[in-house]
């Protein structure tokens, strides 16, 4: 008679330290990824909450420990710095206020408008993502040459004789204009990802749904407003995070092209962090710029648990 050759399961010992051989080796393969998230991570972002406590240059051997003294001086207490704080803290609300609401108002009828393309429509939606890939220093050197006084805008207009809209010292170098145009720039380079986003909710919408609206006599205006908008909520409220979080700590756009001029019109708080750190010599403002950090951090924290909250009450 053959031999049953099935085999046999080991026993619990033997599996027990089977399974112990795979764990440590899983943990081998997982810990360089740990100590370099412990190191750049953790270590970072609990040496810049202590150096918010403290006044340091970058260069001195040591620390001077102030306290709370920076974030007085920021809010309220230095006559220097806390003024710079609260007009850049207005800019940066105004940011915050138009970059999001006019996103939105963009890229939602954008993102109607090509989901009812039928053809062509993977090259309309690279063409309106080209402003999000594009190498943003280059974007913005392009759009510091449109805006100059001799740019593309003022001999644009001066062709269609609105001479009087042109602005001589360009849009930029206008007090007036600079802001509203940097509120511009930082759409059109938002507003392709929330297209998309947009775009991609509208594709999951059951198409028995608006069916039914049409059959019920609602027009395009009325199905879009009426039953697709409140279906997109979420996505909105996602638009709208991002947005605000970038208008909040963001300031690359600002540095490039304004650095934060004329005056300080264009100063945001991302910006004014960046010149604590940098821009000082060797002011012992290192301890400064860290806690505008903290306080930008915190602003962006409430504002995520208030959009959370928004967002679960309506869904």
């Amino acid at each position: 008679m053959e031999k049953d050759r099935t085999a046999v399961p080991r026993s619990g010992p033997s599996r027990c330290k089977d399974h112990r051989y795979e764990a440590l080796t899983g943990y081998l393969f997982v810990a360089p990824a740990v100590v370099l998230f412990l190191v750049m991570g953790l270590y970072t972002v609990g040496y810049g909450f202590t150096l918010s406590f403290a006044k340091w240059n970058g260069f001195a051997p040591n620390w001077e420990w102030v306290g709370l003294d920076n974030y007085k001086d920021l809010l309220w207490r230095d006559p220097v710095y806390a003024p710079r704080v609260r007009h850049a803290a207005a800019n940066t609300i105004w940011v915050m206020v138009a970059a999001p609401a006019l996103t939105v108002v963009v890229s939602f009828p954008l993102a109607v408008l090509l989901n009812q393309v039928k053809q062509f429509q993977g090259v309309l939606r690279s063409v309106y993502f080209l402003p999000y890939v594009t190498s943003g220093v280059a974007v913005f050197f392009a759009w510091q040459y449109i805006l100059q006084p001799d740019g593309a805008i003022n001999s644009l207009l001066s062709g269609l004789g609105l001479g009087s809209l042109q602005q001589p010292q360009g849009w930029l170098g206008d007090p007036s204009t600079a802001m509203p145009t940097m509120i511009v720039i930082t759409v059109w380079g938002h507003v392709p990802v929330a297209m998309l986003l947009y775009l991609t909710g509208l594709q999951g919408i059951d198409r028995s749904i608006l069916e039914a609206s049409e059959l019920d006599g609602a027009g395009w205006w009325r199905t879009n407003m009426s039953v697709v908008w409140p279906l997109v909520r979420p996505i909105t409220a996602i638009v709208l995070l991002l947005n605000l979080r970038e208008a909040l700590q963001g300031f690359q756009t600002f540095l490039v092209m304004t650095n934060g001029g004329p005056g300080d019109h264009t100063n945001v708080l991302g910006l004014e962090a960046y010149r604590l750190a940098f821009l000082k010599n060797l002011s012992p403002t290192l301890g400064l710029a860290s806690a505008l950090g903290w306080l930008l951090f915190a602003a962006a924290l409430v504002l995520a648990l208030i959009n959370l909250r928004a967002l679960r009450s309506k869904t």
